[in-house]
């Protein structure tokens, strides 16, 4: 099985990839890891600010590909990121979307007004970012109306967090498997 987790900044996604880690031993792919490894050798011109259609242009194609090679030899793969398009499904055929499932992580703009301080504490609880002053309670509100306005105008799967997030994520996994 593939599990798709993509949402904005800050949503929790490299957590839940990782909670699915220890739950189902099932590898991950962080796309932020390919897209920094393959801008940090030089096999790019982009950077880590350039545009996220860009960067979502040139990662998916091979975040696909790798996507297709697991299925096809039957091997169980979490691949999270927020370059993962809401249109993912055109780019495969029936016998590949039986074996993958979605996940868009939303945190709703009470979570974010009430947990704003939980937000920011977790940002790096498994990653240390290296510079987060992107991380304001402006910037996370509008990430997350953007995704959340994407997802229901691409018909996308999403999870709106308004409440709290563990119980949250605990049926997130549930709904995964």
């Amino acid at each position: 099985m593939i599990i798709l987790i993509t949402g904005a900044s800050h949503t929790g996604k490299t957590v839940l990839a990782q909670k699915l880690l220890e739950r189902y031993k099932y590898p991950y792919l962080s796309i932020d890891h390919l897209k920094m490894g393959l801008i940090r050798s030089g096999n790019t011109s982009l950077t880590p600010m350039s545009g996220s259609d860009d960067l979502t242009a040139y990662l998916w194609p091979i975040v696909r590909e790798m996507i297709r090679t697991a299925i096809e030899n039957d091997q169980n793969l979490i691949v999270e990121g927020c370059y993962i398009p809401f249109d993912w499904k055109k780019d495969f055929e029936s016998e590949y979307l039986d074996h993958i499932r979605y996940c868009c992580l939303v945190l709703s703009g009470h979570y974010i007004r009430h947990h704003f301080e939980d937000i920011k504490k977790y940002a790096s609880v498994l990653e240390e970012r290296l510079d987060d002053g992107y991380c304001t309670l402006e910037t996370v509100s509008a990430d997350n109306a953007q995704v959340l306005e994407l997802a229901q105008k691409n018909h996308a799967d999403y999870i709106l967090i308004d409440d709290e997030y563990e119980k949250s994520i605990d049926q997130v996994v549930e709904s995964l498997f």
